[in-house]
């Protein structure tokens, strides 16, 4: 198994871009752990719970203000991937790397901009054993955790793109199905694909509506596989039960037709249905779920049972 640890060297705050350095190389098949870490100096917590030492350097390296708020680690550059294809992240583990997480919301941002005026930041306690985050008022919630941002590099041409925003190339996907025993599938469009992760999320409502979840550093074991026998140009992904299609867009309606289109674009690939007996069966069995309405672009992913992607008899 390949390592890649969060440090100055292998962070890269707030973007994506077609122009980074691999962190490191690994072949198609490979298996890797990366770790992150989350937050500028503004959300550490109080006395007594560990901050991670690299968290401390990253902070101490950043010069300037970052491009975006994510602290990403990587790019991994994947041997064989090449423009077209699709890089296929298994996402095997998922842990937590600190013993806090943080939650805040600020004035003219989230789902309700308008509507609180003032900054508001919580500290959540993380017990890994029992995996449950203790709210500060006592509250005790099961924890499933997950990457917020998984991408790869984007279309050169494109430039530097903030990590805020979620894109063809994936990013800021902040996707709650995406645990560990999922799998993400990602668009290519430079070689090496170039992914990176970041963003940890101990748990997080459909929305994360305030702007924040339980923010928080994880590590995580993924597997890549370079898959030239698959083509398209928009993230899909799939859990142990259900396959699922996502649209971005600043309209939240935008996002339910991209997400539902891509959807009937899979069941008609997987079998051979006709495109209008999809959109019936969509209609039908496919549910059109809220990603997050807060990150300049809203997400919606709609969801199919794989049971019934089932051709004609």
């Amino acid at each position: 198994m390949f390592e890649l640890k969060a440090s100055p060297e292998t962070a890269h705050w707030g973007y994506f871009d077609a122009g980074l350095a691999p962190a490191l190389r690994v072949p198609s098949g490979a298996t890797v752990r990366i770790s992150s870490v989350s937050g500028t100096r503004e959300v550490l917590p109080p006395a007594g719970f560990h901050v991670p030492p690299e968290l401390h350097a990253i902070h101490t390296a950043q010069v300037g203000l970052p491009f975006g708020p994510h602290i990403l680690t990587g790019p991994v550059h994947v041997e064989g991937a090449s423009p077209g294809d699709v890089l296929e992240v298994r996402i095997r583990e998922i842990g937590l790397h600190q013993d806090w997480g943080f939650n805040f919301n600020r004035p003219l941002a989230g789902t309700l901009p308008d509507d609180f005026p003032t900054y508001h930041l919580m500290h959540v306690a993380l017990d890994a054993k029992r995996m449950i985050g203790t709210m500060p008022w006592g509250l005790e919630l099961p924890l499933a955790p997950f990457f917020g941002v998984m991408g790869v590099a984007p279309p050169p041409a494109w430039g530097r793109c903030t990590s805020i925003i979620p894109r063809a190339f994936g990013g800021n996907i902040d996707n709650k199905e995406l645990v560990a025993g999922t799998t993400l599938f990602l668009p290519v469009f430079v070689e090496g694909a170039l992914f990176s992760c970041g963003d940890g999320h101990a748990l997080q409502g459909d929305g994360e509506v305030n702007v924040t979840a339980i923010e928080t550093a994880l590590a995580g074991t993924f597997e890549f596989i370079v898959r030239k026998d698959l083509r398209f140009t928009y993230p899909r992904a799939e859990t142990p039960t259900h396959v699922i299609t996502c649209g971005m867009d600043p309209d939240l309606d935008k996002c339910a037709e991209k997400a539902l289109r891509d959807m009937i674009a899979l069941v008609v690939e997987r079998t051979g249905l006709t495109r209008e007996q999809a959109y019936g069966l969509c209609s039908i069995t496919a549910d059109l779920r809220i990603t997050q309405t807060v990150n300049q672009h809203k997400g919606v992913h709609c969801m199919l049972r794989k049971d019934y992607l089932v051709g004609p008899r």
